[in-house]
């Protein structure tokens, strides 16, 4: 509950009317541009929905592409009929008022949901991005539109109430130790990543949705096997998974 603060009560015992408080203001901060803090409220939602009895993954992405919705089309590794299908959009309302009823017509139609795997998340900031933004809107589709990068890897996670205990510099360096391993693979061309923050939307309670892009299928499996030592992985998380992998077999066009 968020309490408002208000000024001592008068002497003649009516009760004092609270103070205005600040506006609340949830844009996305990200660092000094040009000498100026930079402030964005815009973010990009991403959506997967994962199916099964599937016959012909393209014909998905032609339908996607003919509806004029940005999205990626996998193949699952794991079901010889299954697909991912992964969208985006600004305003979540697309996801209802344009995708719904396309997923509702063949060939989605019939095709099986898995609605284990479905995944949603938002874009977010950290306070320190150079260009906000390329960081909410533009990296994302960059990432998972590139056709030299077609493996992914997408799964959800839940920190645990250990987490939230630690003060802001303990938080800083469990955090750290994830983002060194990370950079490491990036810089190396391994892997990119993609981090969604998913609280309040997410069926099961999870926090963040993650996903890892890349030209191969096995350094992604070995960024995750690197991070399970990690203090975060290790100690203070309460849930990881379920995990979704799969092959690009249709992307949209980056935008230009």
């Amino acid at each position: 509950m968020i309490e408002s603060k208000e000024t001592p009560a008068p002497s003649h015992g009516h009760p004092a009317r609270p103070e205005p408080s600040e506006a609340l203001d949830l844009r996305e901060k990200g660092g000094p541009k040009n000498g100026q803090p930079q402030a964005l409220d815009r973010r990009l939602f991403m959506q997967l929905q994962v199916f099964t009895r599937c016959h012909d993954a393209k014909q998905l992405g032609k339908q996607l592409a003919g509806a004029g919705i940005e999205g990626v089309v996998y193949e699952d590794l794991n079901d010889p009929r299954g697909v991912g299908i992964l969208t985006w959009a600004e305003q979540p309302e697309l996801f209802l008022t344009k995708n719904r009823p396309l997923l509702n017509r063949w060939p989605f139609e019939d095709l099986e949901l898995r609605p284990e795997f479905a995944m949603i998340g938002r874009t977010y900031s950290i306070g320190y991005e150079p260009n906000l933004e390329d960081w909410l809107l533009e990296r994302p589709r960059r990432v998972v539109t590139d056709k030299a990068q077609p493996w992914a890897v997408w799964y959800p996670l839940r920190r645990n109430g250990e987490f939230a205990r630690l003060s802001a510099p303990e938080q800083g360096q469990v955090l750290k130790e994830h983002g060194i391993i990370g950079r490491r693979f990036g810089d190396a061309g391994f892997a990119q990543d993609i981090r969604l923050n998913c609280t309040g939307l997410d069926k099961n309670d999870n926090d963040f949705v993650i996903g890892l892009i890349g030209k191969e299928l096995f350094p992604l499996s070995a960024l995750v096997q690197a991070m399970r030592p990690t203090q975060q992985t290790s100690k203070y998380l309460s849930n990881l998974g379920p995990f979704f992998v799969g092959r690009a077999v249709w992307q949209s066009e980056p935008k230009k």
